[in-house]
């Protein structure tokens, strides 16, 4: 029986960046790269659009709010490959500026996919990862936005270097709380624009310092890296025709992270952008394009 090929997965894959990831892992990563999306019909047609470029992507069905659907797609890989080699949470939401659902609601629903689906996912792949894995999350600088303008408590809590996962599930849990109550400004959280994907992509870094840390005291040997990143503001449906990146641009960072060599020794449970570590603290200088999108 000959070797089981190498793999690499990519969610929220059918179009936008990781579209772009897709593609450019198609032509630089030894093995095969399976094209995940929620909607069926989109991704067949993003993997025929590859294919049209001589690039051949598998498909397979994933919605990352549906559990059962992260579990067949686990026994797949396992199945199929005996594990993952790497992996890119790239599936998430935001609500346009200007959307007339309810706060409360908008919280609700950011969070869920955001942070509550990229946990699930990593829930269940992290243990199939095999050594020299590589797994990048797909965060935003929105996160940093974030942290800089909540209270001094809550960015203490967000950067406690021992936070479990509980208790970062706890505070993601009270900010949608918070904003059904409608004290979320009276606990802390901040005022911003699109502050619930913001917070929910501070979810999304924090949680990926504390699986690094888990994957360092748990599996040290195995020299796995994992990442939170931010592609930068991208054109896409998310980030709109005034932005300054294009997909293949904002694919870099997340591919980077996904190819590190095999004897590297980091970056690993960083924020990465433009390819370079940007260290969690308030205090970070947020790129010059982002204030007009954030401050109301």
């Amino acid at each position: 029986m000959g070797s089981v090929p190498r793999v690499a997965l990519v969610t929220g894959a059918n179009k936008g960046i990781g579209l772009a990831i897709v593609q450019q892992l198609c032509r630089q990563f030894s093995g095969d790269v399976v094209l995940t999306a929620q909607d069926e019909a989109e991704g067949q047609a993003a993997v025929k659009q590859l294919q049209a470029e001589g690039l051949s992507p598998r498909f397979h069905w994933l919605d990352i709010d549906d559990l059962q659907s992260i579990r067949v797609l686990r026994e797949f890989l396992r199945k199929e490959y005996g594990g993952l080699d790497v992996l890119v949470n790239n599936a998430g939401i935001a609500l346009k500026h200007g959307d007339p659902t309810p706060l409360h609601i908008q919280a609700e629903v950011t969070m869920k996919t955001n942070f509550f689906g990229t946990r699930a996912v990593c829930t269940e792949l992290l243990p199939l990862m095999k050594p020299q894995g590589r797994v990048v999350n797909v965060s935003s600088i929105m996160s940093f936005a974030a942290l800089k303008t909540c209270s001094s408590e809550l960015q203490q809590k967000f950067m406690n270097e021992t936070i479990t996962e509980e208790e970062l599930v706890g505070l993601m849990n009270k900010f949608v709380e918070d904003t059904k109550k409608g004290v979320q400004q009276k606990e802390g959280w901040p005022d911003i624009k699109a502050v619930p994907y913001a917070v929910s992509k501070m979810g999304v870094t924090v949680l990926s310092r504390i699986h690094a840390r888990n994957l360092s005291e748990q599996r040290r040997g195995d020299k796995i890296l994992l990442n939170a990143c931010c592609p930068g503001w991208v054109r896409t449906d998310m980030g709109g025709p005034t932005a300054i990146k294009s997909p293949e641009e904002g694919a870099e960072t997340p591919v980077y992270l996904a190819l590190l060599p095999s004897d590297a020794e980091g970056p690993h449970g960083e924020f990465v952008m433009e390819k370079k570590v940007e260290q969690w603290a308030p205090l970070c200088q947020l790129p010059s394009w982002l204030p007009p999108l954030i401050y109301p």
